[in-house]
């Protein structure tokens, strides 16, 4: 017999839960929930440039070790103004799939997690867009609705959502409250708080809403708000998490230099910079403003928009462009331009790095495993934008966790 065939397999686990990931993107939901014991099905997201990166960095470990699918599908109906919904094609994938799984696996419950873009309640995407775009985003805005057709055809066990904090702000129509009464209708016990990622060992200040549900009648009673049983209880920390630092994240990691991808680690790979920035990020200290720039050894190096805004203002603006993280904290949240120092404190901490964190770093920041590879490797652009649009997955991890043990047994 030969050592390939003489390989076992490891022996298959129970999951703690079944789950599909609507708007997946990168996969951070899917691999919180496989890291909280769960078994992913699949993954739903209308941008196939996510799914190698999607698949290949989320292997299940229980039930038959494969890889969570990825479902390239638009959620919504096709309509006469709407030619790209796919909604018809999508439900028979999920009939066929969730069906399958909940007859292998009886009592075992099904999780929904529906993190939808955060693009249209997000205070960075407030610039002009062309018609096209701006009938995008409203339609986008309207994706937690469509999320509801979804549970309501399937009715899940359990509900975890995630979003920007904005998106309760009454300018957005009440999206998120309406979104919740959807669910409470259709018979969930629901609570929503906003949370801070640093307080769920991610090493990053990233506010987010959450928003968890249980279906009623299956939620146990400690984890009510109240009395009355009228809303979910949302922890805002998890108790057996430290606050996690820039250094702790990334400080292990080898030096690269402003433009340098290092040969053996995927995704350690740093965008280059002009002259004139790698001045002013060298005479950057961690953690400080970048008032440093008007008296550096080369002069004022102030950006001349940035002085006039100052002076009209008569106060400091744009304060954290062109500096560095602070080693002994949480990182600033981490966006989609995480790599540009001119878009935010991105800058590496290290005085001896005159340079913007790298793609890895980013990842760290979000809490992915050092091995969750990004594609294609050879960008930074299309990896920027996956890892700053992810859900950390430590974040993903631990609310799962919370709403698996927020049901009574239904085995």
């Amino acid at each position: 017999m030969s050592a390939a065939k003489d390989k076992k397999k490891p022996a298959a686990r129970k999951p703690a839960f079944l789950a599909v990931d609507f708007f997946c993107g990168a996969g951070g939901t899917t691999r919180g929930l496989i890291d909280a014991g769960g078994y992913v099905m699949a993954g739903i997201d209308k941008d196939d440039r996510c799914a190698t990166t999607y698949t290949e960095n989320n292997v299940n470990d229980t039930v038959d070790f494969e890889k969570a699918s990825f479902l390239n599908f638009d959620v919504f109906p096709k309509e006469d103004d709407y030619e790209a919904g796919e909604q018809k094609e999508l439900i028979e994938k999920l009939d066929d799939m969730i069906g399958g799984y909940r007859r292998k696996l009886p009592g075992v419950p099904l999780l929904f997690a529906i993190c939808a873009p955060c693009q249209p309640f997000t205070t960075l995407s407030r610039k002009e867009l062309s018609d096209k775009r701006k009938k995008g985003r409203e339609k986008d805005r309207s994706l937690l609705t469509q999320a509801a057709d979804y549970v309501r055809r399937y009715m899940p066990e359990m509900v975890l959502s995630e979003n920007v904090a904005g998106i309760k702000d009454a300018k957005y129509g009440g999206i998120w409250e309406d979104f919740r009464r959807q669910l409470e209708e259709l018979g969930y016990i629901t609570g929503s708080k906003v949370v801070c990622t640093s307080k769920f060992g991610v090493p990053q200040y990233r506010k987010r809403s959450i928003l968890v549900a249980v279906r009623r009648e299956l939620a146990k009673e400690e984890r009510f708000a109240d009395l009355m049983g009228s809303e979910l209880l949302v922890p805002e920390a998890d108790p057996n998490m430290m606050i996690v630092t820039v250094a702790d994240a990334i400080g292990h990691l080898p030096a690269v230099a402003a433009g340098e991808t290092h040969p053996k680690i995927p995704n350690h790979r740093a965008r280059a910079l002009s002259e004139l920035n790698l001045r002013r990020i060298g005479a950057a200290k961690p953690g400080q403003s970048n008032a440093y720039m008007e008296d550096t050894e080369f002069g004022d190096l102030s950006l001349d928009c940035h002085r006039k805004v100052n002076e009209r203002f008569a106060t400091r603006c744009f304060s954290d462009v062109y500096t560095r993280m602070h080693p002994d904290r949480p990182s600033p949240t981490i966006t989609t331009k995480c790599h540009s120092i001119s878009n935010g404190r991105f800058g590496h901490y290290d005085t001896t790095q005159n340079r913007g964190i790298t793609l890895r770093e980013a990842a760290m920041l979000q809490s992915f495993p050092d091995g969750y590879v990004f594609y294609p490797t050879e960008q930074i652009e299309p990896v920027a934008r996956m890892i700053g649009n992810a859900v950390p997955p430590k974040l993903a991890k631990y609310f799962a966790t919370y709403l698996a043990g927020s049901l009574e047994h239904i085995g």
